[in-house]
């Protein structure tokens, strides 16, 4: 029988302790091994139980979450999940706990400020099987194993049909780990480049404090997108939390449109609707990419784009902290390339100047 996946839930709140752990105890592949109260246990409870995935309030009263959270990273090479008030301050502390080697986070459940509690418990559960079962973190637990060097990047050649025209927008979908890989490629990109539009998931009030933080740190400007925001040079669109985002208009002026239609592959905004639209409107003047993230959503959207003359990359698996939709791109064949995350400014970069 497959050994369970051992959790620890940090929460300063009884209350939030007690919920976490009843709902993940449900599940089949879960089991919390313990909790904690305060960050200045956590070291302990850590090397004395010894969990796979740690759960850590972002706030608490005394050591706080943003406090300990390097030193479970860099101690223990855990991969953490942020618990976060549904707040301003919550947001902006939750992108500098992203920052600081968090993978991803959930809201608070929704008798605490945040989501139905049902949801809450079934979205930490899949964030939690998804790190656990990543070859990051399974590597990072193995100190014997070298790091390998950065592959080329891999071409497939399956037949579409050919691109002739030059690159007029840039599209970019990603989910957990997607924050700090998008900003490893936003900050490595000119001001000149042709307008970016992105997907990354994540629930309302977090895209206002993600688009924030990378305007504070990019040379081209970044934005929480507006319904009606023009698609223009310089600029990266960060489709907002709870609202689809797709591109309308014609060349040379292309806009965005954003919407509250049903979530698509449990998602709103979804990659898979943003990458469609960018298909059917810009065709073979764009550039599709997909990083790090669980599930599916994306890959037909990229493939799509790619049969409609996109060139189109995937982050590679060793560089990912979740291989999950780049490898469902790549399993349907919607990547043109695939490569390491490291690799995708400076191919940006070279395939709008060629």
């Amino acid at each position: 029988m497959e050994s369970k996946i051992r959790v620890l839930v940090v929460d300063d709140s009884a209350l939030v302790r007690k919920m976490l752990s009843d709902m993940l105890n449900q599940h089949p592949q879960i089991e919390v091994v313990g909790t904690a109260q305060d960050g200045s246990f956590v070291l302990q409870k850590i090397k004395l139980l010894n969990p796979d995935v740690v759960t850590l309030d972002v706030e608490m009263r005394q050591t706080g979450g943003l406090e300990i959270l390097p030193e479970i990273v860099q101690q223990f090479g855990l991969p953490v999940i942020m618990v976060s008030a549904h707040t301003e301050r919550g947001a902006n502390a939750t992108m500098k706990a992203l920052e600081l080697g968090a993978v991803d986070f959930v809201n608070k459940p929704h008798a605490l400020g945040g989501g139905n509690i049902q949801e809450v418990g079934d979205l930490l559960a899949r964030k939690i099987l998804a790190v656990a079962q990543s070859k990051r973190w399974i590597r990072s637990r193995i100190q014997s194993v070298p790091a390998k060097p950065t592959p080329p990047p891999v071409r497939f050649n399956r037949p579409v049909p050919p691109s002739h025209s030059r690159i007029t927008m840039i599209a970019i979908g990603a989910s957990t780990g997607g924050t700090e890989a998008i900003k490893d490629v936003l900050v490595n990109l000119p001001d000149t480049l042709p307008g970016i539009v992105i997907v990354q998931h994540m629930p309302a009030g977090f895209t206002k404090a993600f688009s924030n933080r990378l305007d504070g740190l990019c040379k081209i400007r970044v934005k929480e997108a507006e319904d009606g925001d023009p698609v223009q040079t310089g600029t990266a669109l960060i489709a907002p939390g709870s609202h689809h985002m797709e591109i309308v208009g014609m060349q040379g002026s292309y806009r965005v449109r954003l919407s509250e239609t049903p979530p698509v592959n449990r998602h709103r905004p979804s990659v898979d609707v943003l990458f469609h639209s960018v298909a059917q409107r810009v065709g073979n003047r764009a550039l599709g990419v997909i990083l790090t993230g669980m599930g599916g959503d994306g890959s037909l959207g990229l493939l799509a784009m790619r049969e409609q003359g996109s060139t189109t990359v995937a982050q590679d698996e060793e560089s990912c902290v979740v291989f999950g939709m780049p490898k469902e791109a790549i399993k349907v064949g919607g990547a043109t390339y695939v490569m390491a995350l490291n690799q995708i400014a400076p191919f940006l970069v070279d395939s709008v100047q060629r």
